[in-house]
């Protein structure tokens, strides 16, 4: 379509390394299955049959069972990608399946009806379309944070990811919850501008990284920031609950505090301070005579100057 060719070329669903791996542990997995299954089986089918018997049997069963498990491991890496894509997957038959039912239980233009009704409704309506879309962007954030898991995140010896385990919508955006396999710590999400790269993959303003949970360190949770929901006009519903028989010159409280304050008012504190440096002091009172201070004549009753020194 756009001028290249891949005529003879090999398209790479699983890398070698990858595969390899499988391959070995699926080796391993076997041989541990048969060995246990046909002790188990052989001495439980030897109670009830001839050991000979017994024994062959249990030797049948762990072949079964050895290369039941040795399939499912090597077919690991195809089980996981479907694994990935499975909401898609199940939408997708539901759609297709969905139409072909509708289309053979009604009439051609019912099935029409319905389907400008289930379209038409979502996008002519802000909040239902919200509704509609928020577990889809739940869905697409999935994908890219395992793209950005692969690019740019460091794995461990086995080359394992971050393992995505619950997405859900939130007013902001997207809230997702993270296990972090061995090898694996928080550090490896925030080092070196991760968290940019992450906001930029996921096409978000904003990604916060932090800890779900105080006693696992493995449990991570993702905020991914859309929009700000706190700029929004929030509607006051306190206008609706003023009694519409209220006369218009009824006395209210102001809309501000008054700034200004007289200050002609206020008394001048006077200077309690001596001013002549020269002058004598009053005699200290004796000892065990209860002598009270009396106020100057110029002073205000109740006043005491020792309040102030």
């Amino acid at each position: 379509m756009f001028g290249s060719s891949t005529r003879g070329q090999t398209v790479t669903v699983i890398e070698a390394p990858t595969r390899r791996s499988q391959r070995r542990k699926a080796i391993v997995a076997f041989w541990v299955t048969l060995v246990v299954v046909a002790l188990l089986g052989g001495t439980v089918a030897s109670h009830y049959l001839h050991p000979i018997l017994g024994g062959l049997l249990g030797v049948l069963g762990g072949l079964v069972l050895g290369a039941v498990v040795f399939a499912l491991i090597v077919a690991w890496p195809v089980l996981r990608i479907v694994w990935h894509w499975l909401a898609e997957i199940v939408i997708a038959l539901v759609v297709v399946y969905g139409w072909t039912w509708l289309m053979q239980a009604t009439p051609l233009w019912l099935a029409l009806v319905l389907v400008v009704v289930l379209v038409g409704v979502p996008a002519a309506f802000g909040r239902v379309r919200h509704w509609v879309l928020a577990p889809v962007w739940c869905l697409i954030v999935r994908h890219r944070l395992r793209v950005c898991f692969a690019a740019f995140i460091a794995t461990n010896r086995s080359g394992t990811l971050p393992l995505i385990l619950l997405a859900r919508p939130t007013p902001a955006g997207e809230r997702v919850w993270l296990w972090l396999r061995p090898g694996l710590s928080i550090r490896d999400l925030e080092q070196d501008g991760q968290v940019q790269k992450l906001a930029v993959a996921c096409w978000a303003n904003e990604v916060r990284v932090t800890r779900a949970s105080r006693k696992r360190a493995a449990l991570i949770r993702v905020d991914i920031t859309r929009r700000e929901p706190l700029t929004g006009t929030v509607m006051s519903p306190l206008p609706n609950r003023v009694p519409a028989d209220m006369p218009d010159n009824t006395l209210t409280a102001p809309a501000t505090p008054p700034v200004g304050v007289n200050l002609a008012d206020v008394p001048h504190p006077r200077n309690t301070r001596a001013t002549n440096t020269n002058s004598t002091t009053e005699p200290r009172p004796r000892r065990g005579r209860n002598t009270a201070a009396t106020p100057p004549e110029d002073e205000p009753s109740g006043f005491d100057p020792r309040d102030y020194a």
